[in-house]
Protein backbone atom coordinates (compact mmCIF):
# COMPACT_ATOMS: atom_id res chain seq x y z
CA UNK A 1 0.00 0.00 0.00
CA UNK A 2 1.52 3.19 -1.32
CA UNK A 3 1.85 5.88 2.12
CA UNK A 4 0.13 8.39 0.59
CA UNK A 5 -3.01 5.62 0.50
CA UNK A 6 -3.22 5.00 4.57
CA UNK A 7 -5.03 7.95 5.48
CA UNK A 8 -8.06 5.38 3.64
CA UNK A 9 -7.13 2.64 6.06
CA UNK A 10 -8.61 3.99 8.99
CA UNK A 11 -9.92 1.35 11.47
CA UNK A 12 -13.11 2.57 13.31
CA UNK A 13 -12.11 -0.21 15.70
CA UNK A 14 -9.52 2.17 17.27
CA UNK A 15 -11.72 4.79 18.00
CA UNK A 16 -11.05 6.68 21.67
CA UNK A 17 -14.29 5.98 23.35
CA UNK A 18 -13.03 6.10 26.74
CA UNK A 19 -10.59 9.13 25.72
CA UNK A 20 -10.92 12.61 26.27
CA UNK A 21 -13.32 14.73 23.76
CA UNK A 22 -9.44 16.48 21.76
CA UNK A 23 -8.57 12.64 21.32
CA UNK A 24 -11.96 11.70 19.63
CA UNK A 25 -12.13 14.68 17.68
CA UNK A 26 -8.44 14.25 16.22
CA UNK A 27 -9.72 10.68 15.28
CA UNK A 28 -12.76 11.93 13.81
CA UNK A 29 -10.43 14.27 11.71
CA UNK A 30 -9.01 11.25 9.80
CA UNK A 31 -12.79 10.39 8.28
CA UNK A 32 -13.23 14.78 7.60
CA UNK A 33 -9.94 14.43 5.10
CA UNK A 34 -11.54 11.91 2.56
CA UNK A 35 -13.65 14.41 1.64
CA UNK A 36 -13.70 15.06 -2.12
CA UNK A 37 -11.83 18.46 -3.67
CA UNK A 38 -11.63 20.05 -7.33
CA UNK A 39 -7.92 19.03 -7.99
CA UNK A 40 -7.37 16.73 -5.01
CA UNK A 41 -5.70 20.26 -3.25
CA UNK A 42 -7.89 19.30 -0.14
CA UNK A 43 -7.83 22.81 1.16
CA UNK A 44 -8.67 22.28 4.65
CA UNK A 45 -7.18 22.75 7.90
CA UNK A 46 -8.21 21.56 11.82
CA UNK A 47 -7.41 23.41 14.71
CA UNK A 48 -8.21 21.32 17.88
CA UNK A 49 -8.69 22.71 21.44
CA UNK A 50 -10.39 20.92 24.41
CA UNK A 51 -13.66 20.56 23.35
CA UNK A 52 -14.32 21.48 19.79
CA UNK A 53 -12.72 21.52 16.41
CA UNK A 54 -12.10 24.81 13.87
CA UNK A 55 -12.73 23.85 10.30
CA UNK A 56 -10.48 26.52 8.22
CA UNK A 57 -9.91 27.04 4.76
CA UNK A 58 -6.38 26.63 3.78
CA UNK A 59 -6.48 29.50 1.01
CA UNK A 60 -2.67 28.39 0.14
CA UNK A 61 -4.21 25.57 -1.73
CA UNK A 62 -7.01 27.71 -3.82
CA UNK A 63 -7.25 27.39 -7.32
CA UNK A 64 -8.02 30.83 -8.41
CA UNK A 65 -7.91 30.87 -12.02
CA UNK A 66 -11.14 28.76 -12.03
CA UNK A 67 -12.50 29.21 -8.63
CA UNK A 68 -11.80 32.84 -7.87
CA UNK A 69 -13.84 33.39 -5.32
CA UNK A 70 -13.15 30.34 -3.20
CA UNK A 71 -16.66 29.08 -4.03
CA UNK A 72 -15.36 25.37 -4.74
CA UNK A 73 -13.34 25.54 -2.01
CA UNK A 74 -15.41 26.18 0.73
CA UNK A 75 -17.63 23.45 -0.63
CA UNK A 76 -15.41 21.25 -0.28
CA UNK A 77 -14.17 22.45 3.56
CA UNK A 78 -18.41 21.65 3.71
CA UNK A 79 -18.35 18.19 2.48
CA UNK A 80 -15.01 17.40 5.31
CA UNK A 81 -17.35 18.83 7.86
CA UNK A 82 -20.47 16.70 6.85
CA UNK A 83 -17.96 13.36 7.26
CA UNK A 84 -17.23 14.99 10.08
CA UNK A 85 -20.95 14.79 11.35
CA UNK A 86 -21.07 11.16 9.65
CA UNK A 87 -18.37 10.55 11.71
CA UNK A 88 -19.99 11.50 15.17
CA UNK A 89 -22.95 10.08 14.44
CA UNK A 90 -21.89 6.44 14.12
CA UNK A 91 -19.63 6.94 16.85
CA UNK A 92 -22.62 7.50 18.93
CA UNK A 93 -22.59 11.36 19.29
CA UNK A 94 -25.01 14.06 19.48
CA UNK A 95 -23.01 17.25 18.14
CA UNK A 96 -23.28 21.26 17.67
CA UNK A 97 -22.37 23.04 14.65
CA UNK A 98 -21.23 27.07 14.47
CA UNK A 99 -20.62 28.01 11.26
CA UNK A 100 -18.63 31.01 10.06
CA UNK A 101 -18.43 31.76 13.92
CA UNK A 102 -15.69 34.77 13.91
CA UNK A 103 -16.86 37.78 11.39
CA UNK A 104 -13.06 38.69 12.04
CA UNK A 105 -11.88 35.27 10.81
CA UNK A 106 -13.17 34.79 6.85
CA UNK A 107 -11.02 31.32 7.14
CA UNK A 108 -12.71 29.92 9.92
CA UNK A 109 -15.81 28.22 8.38
CA UNK A 110 -16.82 26.39 11.16
CA UNK A 111 -16.95 24.82 14.68
CA UNK A 112 -17.91 21.62 15.96
CA UNK A 113 -18.37 20.75 19.28
CA UNK A 114 -19.32 16.87 20.12
CA UNK A 115 -22.47 16.51 22.08
CA UNK A 116 -24.16 13.45 24.88
CA UNK A 117 -23.96 10.05 23.88
CA UNK A 118 -27.01 9.54 21.26
CA UNK A 119 -28.61 6.32 19.62
CA UNK A 120 -26.85 5.32 16.15
CA UNK A 121 -29.31 4.60 13.26
CA UNK A 122 -29.43 2.61 10.52
CA UNK A 123 -28.56 5.53 8.27
CA UNK A 124 -25.86 6.55 10.12
CA UNK A 125 -24.31 3.27 9.57
CA UNK A 126 -24.90 3.20 5.65
CA UNK A 127 -22.88 6.42 5.51
CA UNK A 128 -20.41 5.65 7.46
CA UNK A 129 -18.96 2.99 6.06
CA UNK A 130 -19.40 4.93 2.69
CA UNK A 131 -16.73 7.08 3.41
CA UNK A 132 -14.41 5.30 3.18
CA UNK A 133 -15.56 3.65 0.12
CA UNK A 134 -16.28 6.95 -1.74
CA UNK A 135 -13.79 7.77 -5.17
CA UNK A 136 -14.60 9.97 -7.74
CA UNK A 137 -14.72 7.15 -11.18
CA UNK A 138 -13.63 8.64 -14.22
CA UNK A 139 -14.68 5.13 -15.77
CA UNK A 140 -17.59 4.40 -18.20
CA UNK A 141 -20.54 3.73 -16.59
CA UNK A 142 -23.10 1.14 -16.93
CA UNK A 143 -26.46 2.33 -18.85
CA UNK A 144 -29.02 1.74 -15.95
CA UNK A 145 -29.89 4.66 -14.84
CA UNK A 146 -30.71 5.33 -11.54
CA UNK A 147 -34.09 3.95 -10.10
CA UNK A 148 -36.69 5.96 -8.89
CA UNK A 149 -36.86 5.41 -5.78
CA UNK A 150 -32.85 6.20 -4.94
CA UNK A 151 -33.60 9.23 -7.38
CA UNK A 152 -35.86 10.48 -4.60
CA UNK A 153 -33.77 9.39 -2.20
CA UNK A 154 -30.65 11.53 -3.52
CA UNK A 155 -32.75 14.58 -3.85
CA UNK A 156 -34.21 14.36 -0.21
CA UNK A 157 -30.69 13.89 1.48
CA UNK A 158 -29.64 17.34 -0.77
CA UNK A 159 -33.04 18.85 0.85
CA UNK A 160 -31.64 17.50 3.96
CA UNK A 161 -28.72 20.09 3.89
CA UNK A 162 -30.52 23.29 2.59
CA UNK A 163 -29.90 22.96 -1.37
CA UNK A 164 -31.57 21.35 -3.84
CA UNK A 165 -30.83 18.77 -6.49
CA UNK A 166 -32.50 18.33 -10.04
CA UNK A 167 -31.92 15.43 -12.63
CA UNK A 168 -31.59 15.76 -16.30
CA UNK A 169 -33.69 13.88 -17.99
CA UNK A 170 -34.59 13.91 -21.64
CA UNK A 171 -32.66 13.72 -25.10
CA UNK A 172 -32.54 17.70 -25.81
CA UNK A 173 -31.42 18.74 -22.16
CA UNK A 174 -28.89 16.28 -21.97
CA UNK A 175 -27.66 17.28 -25.23
CA UNK A 176 -27.82 21.02 -24.35
CA UNK A 177 -25.69 20.40 -21.51
CA UNK A 178 -23.33 18.38 -23.06
CA UNK A 179 -22.50 20.91 -25.31
CA UNK A 180 -21.79 23.07 -22.54
CA UNK A 181 -19.11 21.38 -20.93
CA UNK A 182 -17.51 20.97 -24.30
CA UNK A 183 -17.40 24.54 -24.73
CA UNK A 184 -16.22 25.27 -21.04
CA UNK A 185 -13.65 22.68 -21.82
CA UNK A 186 -12.72 25.00 -25.15
CA UNK A 187 -12.54 28.16 -23.03
CA UNK A 188 -10.39 26.63 -20.16
CA UNK A 189 -7.27 25.05 -22.20
CA UNK A 190 -7.28 28.06 -24.43
CA UNK A 191 -6.31 30.18 -21.13
CA UNK A 192 -2.82 29.83 -20.88
CA UNK A 193 -2.99 30.53 -17.24
CA UNK A 194 -6.13 27.55 -16.91
CA UNK A 195 -2.99 25.14 -18.01
CA UNK A 196 -0.32 26.59 -15.98
CA UNK A 197 -2.54 26.04 -12.80
CA UNK A 198 -4.07 22.27 -13.61
CA UNK A 199 -0.79 21.34 -14.74
CA UNK A 200 0.95 22.97 -11.32
CA UNK A 201 -1.05 20.23 -9.24
CA UNK A 202 -0.65 17.30 -12.31
CA UNK A 203 1.69 14.91 -10.24
CA UNK A 204 3.77 12.61 -12.36
CA UNK A 205 4.83 10.55 -9.83
CA UNK A 206 1.54 9.73 -8.07
CA UNK A 207 2.69 7.12 -6.24
CA UNK A 208 4.70 8.67 -3.82
CA UNK A 209 2.55 12.35 -3.82
CA UNK A 210 -0.20 13.02 -1.00
CA UNK A 211 -2.19 15.39 -3.25
CA UNK A 212 -3.04 16.84 -6.60
CA UNK A 213 -3.82 14.78 -9.88
CA UNK A 214 -2.26 12.48 -12.29
CA UNK A 215 -1.45 13.19 -15.75
CA UNK A 216 -3.39 10.51 -16.93
CA UNK A 217 -6.63 11.56 -15.59
CA UNK A 218 -6.57 14.56 -18.41
CA UNK A 219 -5.88 12.20 -21.43
CA UNK A 220 -2.02 12.31 -21.21
CA UNK A 221 -0.44 8.96 -22.42
CA UNK A 222 1.35 7.00 -19.76
CA UNK A 223 4.47 6.76 -21.62
CA UNK A 224 4.32 10.43 -21.53
CA UNK A 225 2.62 11.16 -18.35
CA UNK A 226 6.21 12.00 -17.15
CA UNK A 227 6.29 15.13 -19.02
CA UNK A 228 2.53 15.53 -18.24
CA UNK A 229 2.71 19.37 -16.81
CA UNK A 230 5.18 20.54 -19.76
CA UNK A 231 2.14 19.52 -21.91
CA UNK A 232 -0.78 20.47 -20.01
CA UNK A 233 1.28 24.24 -19.89
CA UNK A 234 1.94 24.20 -23.50
CA UNK A 235 -0.84 22.75 -25.49
CA UNK A 236 -4.13 24.03 -25.81
CA UNK A 237 -5.81 20.76 -25.38
CA UNK A 238 -8.68 21.45 -25.75
CA UNK A 239 -10.23 19.75 -28.55
CA UNK A 240 -9.94 16.51 -27.66
CA UNK A 241 -11.11 17.47 -23.58
CA UNK A 242 -14.21 18.73 -25.29
CA UNK A 243 -14.84 15.69 -27.45
CA UNK A 244 -14.10 13.19 -24.71
CA UNK A 245 -16.16 15.02 -22.03
CA UNK A 246 -18.63 15.70 -24.49
CA UNK A 247 -19.19 11.94 -24.97
CA UNK A 248 -19.34 11.39 -21.58
CA UNK A 249 -22.14 13.75 -20.25
CA UNK A 250 -24.21 12.61 -23.20
CA UNK A 251 -24.02 8.85 -22.74
CA UNK A 252 -23.92 9.15 -18.87
CA UNK A 253 -26.54 7.16 -17.71
CA UNK A 254 -27.65 10.05 -15.26
CA UNK A 255 -26.92 13.56 -14.98
CA UNK A 256 -27.50 16.10 -12.21
CA UNK A 257 -27.01 19.44 -10.74
CA UNK A 258 -26.63 20.35 -7.24
CA UNK A 259 -27.48 23.98 -6.16
CA UNK A 260 -28.94 26.30 -3.71
CA UNK A 261 -31.21 29.25 -4.07
CA UNK A 262 -28.58 31.74 -2.55
CA UNK A 263 -25.51 32.73 -3.37
CA UNK A 264 -23.27 33.36 -0.41
CA UNK A 265 -20.80 31.58 2.18
CA UNK A 266 -23.49 29.94 3.86
CA UNK A 267 -25.18 28.54 0.73
CA UNK A 268 -21.81 27.39 -0.08
CA UNK A 269 -21.27 25.57 3.11
CA UNK A 270 -24.48 24.12 2.48
CA UNK A 271 -24.22 23.19 -0.99
CA UNK A 272 -21.00 21.25 0.27
CA UNK A 273 -22.38 19.35 3.15
CA UNK A 274 -25.52 18.49 0.44
CA UNK A 275 -23.06 17.20 -1.86
CA UNK A 276 -21.47 14.85 0.34
CA UNK A 277 -24.13 13.61 1.59
CA UNK A 278 -25.71 12.69 -2.07
CA UNK A 279 -22.41 11.07 -2.67
CA UNK A 280 -22.38 9.01 0.49
CA UNK A 281 -25.97 8.15 -0.14
CA UNK A 282 -25.32 7.36 -3.36
CA UNK A 283 -22.08 5.29 -2.74
CA UNK A 284 -24.04 3.59 -0.21
CA UNK A 285 -26.61 2.00 -3.13
CA UNK A 286 -23.06 0.80 -4.97
CA UNK A 287 -23.45 4.17 -7.50
CA UNK A 288 -20.19 6.16 -8.08
CA UNK A 289 -19.98 9.62 -9.02
CA UNK A 290 -18.08 11.86 -10.86
CA UNK A 291 -18.05 15.68 -11.73
CA UNK A 292 -18.34 17.29 -14.79
CA UNK A 293 -18.24 21.15 -13.25
CA UNK A 294 -16.59 23.08 -16.25
CA UNK A 295 -19.71 24.70 -17.66
CA UNK A 296 -20.31 26.48 -13.89
CA UNK A 297 -16.74 27.16 -13.61
CA UNK A 298 -17.18 29.58 -16.72
CA UNK A 299 -19.40 32.38 -15.69
CA UNK A 300 -21.59 32.98 -18.71
CA UNK A 301 -21.95 29.28 -19.24
CA UNK A 302 -23.25 28.90 -15.87
CA UNK A 303 -25.69 31.10 -16.76
CA UNK A 304 -26.46 29.28 -19.98
CA UNK A 305 -26.97 26.09 -17.91
CA UNK A 306 -29.51 28.01 -15.11
CA UNK A 307 -31.51 29.18 -17.91
CA UNK A 308 -31.23 26.01 -20.30
CA UNK A 309 -32.71 23.86 -17.34
CA UNK A 310 -35.02 26.19 -16.02
CA UNK A 311 -32.74 25.98 -12.63
CA UNK A 312 -34.41 27.91 -9.44
CA UNK A 313 -31.24 29.87 -7.78
CA UNK A 314 -27.33 29.08 -8.82
CA UNK A 315 -26.21 25.44 -9.65
CA UNK A 316 -22.65 24.38 -7.89
CA UNK A 317 -22.22 20.82 -8.97
CA UNK A 318 -22.45 19.23 -12.51
CA UNK A 319 -22.70 15.41 -11.19
CA UNK A 320 -22.33 11.99 -13.27
CA UNK A 321 -23.59 9.22 -11.66
CA UNK A 322 -24.04 5.51 -12.33
CA UNK A 323 -23.15 1.83 -11.63
CA UNK A 324 -19.80 0.85 -12.87
CA UNK A 325 -16.05 -0.29 -12.32
CA UNK A 326 -14.18 -0.41 -8.84
CA UNK A 327 -11.70 2.06 -8.71
CA UNK A 328 -8.29 3.04 -6.28
CA UNK A 329 -8.56 5.62 -4.04
CA UNK A 330 -6.45 8.63 -4.59
CA UNK A 331 -4.22 9.98 -2.34
CA UNK A 332 -4.35 11.85 0.65
CA UNK A 333 -2.33 13.96 3.31
CA UNK A 334 -2.26 12.72 6.60
CA UNK A 335 -4.63 14.26 8.87
CA UNK A 336 -2.21 15.84 10.93
CA UNK A 337 -0.36 17.35 8.54
CA UNK A 338 -3.48 19.66 8.64
CA UNK A 339 -3.93 20.32 12.14
CA UNK A 340 -3.20 23.98 12.57
CA UNK A 341 -1.64 24.67 16.42
CA UNK A 342 -2.01 26.83 19.09
CA UNK A 343 1.56 28.17 18.36
CA UNK A 344 0.71 29.09 15.40
CA UNK A 345 -1.01 32.39 14.31
CA UNK A 346 -0.41 32.54 10.27
CA UNK A 347 -3.51 30.76 9.78
CA UNK A 348 -5.58 32.27 12.93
Amino acid sequence: MKPSLNPWLVNPDEYPADGYSSDQLEFLLAYAVLAPSNYNTQPWLFRINAADVEVHADRRRAIRVIDPYDRELTLSCGAALFNLRTAAEYFGHRYEVELLPDAGNANLLARFRLGLKAETGAEDILLFHAITQRRTNRQPFQPDPLPAELREELTQAAAAEGAWLKFIDGEDARANVADLVAEADRRQWADKHFRQELANWVRTKPETAPDGITAHDHGVKDWLAFAGPALIRTFDRGGGEAARDREIAAHSPTLAVLGTEKEDWPAWLAAGQALQHVLLAARAQNVWASFLCQPIEVPELRGQLTETLGLSGYPHVLLRLGFGPEVPPTPRRSPRAMLIHHTDQSHA
